[in-house]
């Protein structure tokens, strides 16, 4: 198995000179299974060069796309995916029920495709276009895949990802805020929420657990978190702590912040770096830029 990153910036396209090394594209991230099967997590704008690579052969294309939740750059390069306007391809969107239109994963598409906003329906796309509504907490399974899901922190739900394929793992968080009490000490109210946010907690942490590559949302340094605290994005130390506690081998850090040149990303990172200088363990962690494949592999056979 093996994962490409296509977008890596959060909340909205961010491209020229300032973003031209890491990419100012967003989330879109390609995995292969060792079979050929296509998952893509999420459709941000880095979904259209992604389909401008799939399509250089010419060939139809088979694509299972996972929507982690439905903020617009998590989907707004659906509309631009090439395949689905080519015959013979087949495109199955899979996501969470939206619990505000009381509609399928279907609705992501409806709602871009009305004539207000694009001018092409669905109706008018040649490939054959499927829709998958999770349910919270059931895997599926797609081509040598087991796709598990746990509900993340965010103000919609957002699920995140396991994908588990020969004994190599991937998490993918999508949009994930630390797990935060807004009551502070002393309101009465604090106690029961720090207990029902423990609990989240270990469910997310059992999805992740001991995975090969654990890839986190990092918008935040940890002191520009505090103002942006409830608006449902983690910060570089949230995501080392994370990958620590729950034994990830690899940590990816994306969604940079929009107004972050690339620069400063790297200047964050290597702040963030020098101050866990000691603590990481076994534990590799690298800053996603566009363009960025890793390979897991198959399991190592018995000896």
């Amino acid at each position: 198995m093996k994962f490409r990153f296509w977008g890596v910036r959060g909340s909205i396209p961010s491209p020229g000179p300032r973003t031209a090394r890491y990419g100012g594209n967003t989330t879109c991230i390609e995995v292969r299974l060792d079979d050929g099967t296509l998952i893509v997590l999420d459709a941000g704008t880095g979904l259209f060069p992604l389909a401008q690579q799939l399509l250089k052969d010419g060939a139809a294309v088979d694509a299972n796309i996972f929507i982690t939740h439905s903020h617009w750059d998590h989907i707004h390069g659906l509309p631009f995916f090439t395949p689905l306007f080519v015959k013979g391809s087949r495109v199955c969107l899979y996501g969470a029920y939206d619990q505000t239109s009381g509609r399928g994963i279907e609705h992501v598409m409806a709602v871009q495709l009305q004539n207000s906003y694009f001018p092409v329906d669905e109706a008018q796309m040649a490939a054959t276009i499927a829709y998958r509504t999770l349910e919270v907490g059931v895997p599926v399974t797609v081509g040598q895949a087991t796709l598990s899901n746990v509900v993340m922190n965010h103000p919609v739900l957002n699920l995140g990802y396991r994908i588990e394929c020969r004994g190599r793992s991937l998490f993918f968080t999508g949009d994930h805020e630390p797990w935060h009490n807004p009551h502070p000490p002393g309101d009465p109210r604090r106690r029961a929420v720090d207990a029902h946010l423990a609990e989240r907690e270990r469910a997310v942490d059992a999805v992740m657990a001991g995975v090969d590559a654990l890839v986190v949302d990092c918008s935040y340094t940890i002191d520009e978190y505090p103002a942006r605290a409830g608006w449902g994005h983690g910060t570089f130390d949230g995501a080392i702590a994370m990958a620590l506690r729950v034994g990830a081998r690899a940590l990816y850090c994306t969604h940079h912040e929009p107004t972050r040149s690339d620069d400063e990303l790297e200047a964050a990172f290597a702040d963030v770096l020098a101050r866990h200088a000691g603590q990481l363990g076994g534990l590799q962690v690298h800053l996603a830029y566009e363009g960025l494949e890793v390979f897991l592999g198959p399991a190592p056979e018995p000896a």
